[in-house]
């Protein structure tokens, strides 16, 4: 069981890496902020919320990074809100120009030292594991010896994913980058080196459990990916909400750089973008919209009230 929890976490992030809320009202100081009528999903798709005050409206979709072709989420709500926003928000700049000056910047941080290998940093036992799995996948076992383990398995996670049909170029953000309306605004809440740098500044004494729990069952990770949409396509937060529970309590650690740390920054984020008027189409990973210390429960910290709207 801890392997697959941790599996689902190696899977939620990976996918996000290797492809390269009715109107409501900020609250003041001390007053708490509005309690928003309970929202009952109607199934007909992925979530949506919403927070606006008297000239600003911000929408937030939880999204998918890596999908299969026939996910179609860009409809209803989601449409109205996407063609109704003068500026499309993502975690990293997504725009053709950012991710073609992607690859140095990734391959700076994930080569290994000069005369280091990957395999080279293993014991006989955990070597053995790994060059089995990657058998079983049909990689070389020299494929991936220059790279640290934490892109290593990323790079795992994608071929199992790609295997299964999943990929980035149908993963949200991607099909917004090339859909939105003509003259839509970019604007990004991270950067690359931030989000990789989650990953690189692990110890490679923790790396290397990371990797190898990611190719002792390749298929695992597509499989729940796989569920992951099928709870996302119907708007299920609370399903994934549990899902993510199952991460946080395998490993803590992790959890802390990839959702709760990052939510509370998003939630300073929105507070601040409350400031300047308009409408902004906000896309971020669905595991950061549910559960606890997703980004609406440091909003409402915050006395920001937020309203689901699909």
């Amino acid at each position: 069981m801890r392997n697959l929890k941790r599996t689902l976490s190696t899977t939620l992030s990976a996918a996000a890496l290797a492809f390269g809320l009715q109107a409501c009202a900020t609250g003041t100081d001390d007053a708490p902020a509005p309690v928003a009528e309970a929202f009952v999903p109607t199934g007909e798709g992925p979530a949506l919320w919403k927070v606006a005050d008297e000239d600003t409206t911000i929408y937030i979709f939880g999204t998918v990074h890596a999908l299969p072709a026939d996910v179609d989420w860009n409809s209803g709500p989601v449409k109205s809100a996407i063609e109704s926003s003068q500026t499309l928000v993502t975690e990293i700049d997504m725009t053709p120009e950012s991710m073609a000056s992607m690859g140095p910047l990734v391959l700076g941080k994930a080569m290994l030292p000069e005369g280091q290998t990957l395999r080279g940093l293993m014991n006989d036992e955990q070597r053995t594991a790994y060059e089995a799995g990657l058998a079983k996948m049909g990689v070389p076992a020299e494929a991936l010896d220059r790279f640290e383990p934490w892109f290593a398995a990323i790079n795992l996670v994608q071929i199992t994913l790609q295997k299964a049909g999943i990929s980035g170029e149908n993963g949200v953000e991607t099909v917004l980058e090339g859909s939105v309306p003509e003259g839509t605004e970019r604007d990004a809440l991270e950067t690359v080196e931030f989000q990789l740098d989650i990953f690189d500044s692990l110890p490679i004494e923790a790396q290397i459990p990371f990797l190898l729990e990611t190719v002792e069952n390749p298929d695992e990770g597509a499989a729940m990916l796989g569920r992951i949409i099928d709870e996302w396509k119907v708007g299920n937060i609370d399903q994934l909400a549990e899902m993510l529970q199952e991460t946080a309590e395998a490993d803590p650690i992790l959890t802390e750089r990839l959702f709760y740390a990052r939510n509370a920054n998003w939630a300073a984020w929105i507070d601040e973008r409350l400031d300047t008027p308009g409408s902004v189409f906000m896309a971020v990973g669905a595991g950061h919209l549910a559960g606890e210390k997703s980004v609406q429960d440091y909003l409402a910290e915050r006395n920001i009230s937020v309203t689901r709207i699909q």
